[in-house]
């Protein structure tokens, strides 16, 4: 009876659950997207500040996350890495290079040919520039944009943003008045 048992419990033995072989993987990078286009703030010192910025976005998918709690929003739903490297062409030349982190959320479901989203992020930079404004070239920054993808290809995208920056050194030292910067962006983004 005990060698009967034996091979009916192994007969129920349950094999592990297997991915079939050509399963797509999940990656978590997502997009990758370069953005240009003009910057302008109005300094205290009646001169403006222009920026001709260069922002590389690295997207991560944070779906597989939410997923997780049971949040699955249709549209999209990123953490973005934005290195970038601005050319300031006024009050003199110089540059800004730095990195932002943000959050991208999506209204439309990912699937459709034209979509919006909002931005929101934090970062920092370093600025050769010296103005009245700020004691510091080390700098913080927070940014706010909305802007719109159009899909003229399947995985490929042409996008058009508008953003918000606030530059401050956070009270490192004084004067820390701010510079308020907006953005009008144009860039190529790229789906896996």
């Amino acid at each position: 009876m005990a060698p009967l048992l034996l091979i009916a419990s192994i007969s129920f033995a349950q094999e592990p659950e297997q991915k079939p072989l050509d399963a797509p993987k999940e990656r978590s990078l997502k997009t990758i997207e370069f953005l240009s286009g003009f910057g302008w703030s109005d300094l205290k010192s009646n001169n403006s500040y222009d920026i001709f910025p260069f922002l590389v976005d690295l997207g991560f998918d944070l779906k597989p996350l939410t997923k997780k709690i049971g949040f699955n929003p249709p549209g999209i739903l990123q953490f973005e890495l934005e290195p970038f490297a601005n050319f300031v062409s006024y009050p003199d030349a110089g540059a800004e290079i730095g990195n932002s982190f943000l959050l991208k959320v999506g209204i439309l479901p990912e699937t459709a040919k034209i979509q919006p989203y909002a931005k929101l992020g934090i970062g920092m930079l370093y600025t050769s520039e010296h103005t009245r404004e700020q004691a510091t070239q080390f700098n913080f920054i927070s940014s706010f944009g909305c802007g719109a993808h159009y899909f003229f290809r399947k995985n490929t995208a042409f996008t058009l943003e508008g953003r918000f920056r606030h530059l401050s050194n956070a009270g490192i030292k004084h004067p820390n008045n701010g510079i308020n910067t907006y953005f009008v962006l144009a860039g190529i983004a790229y789906q896996f």
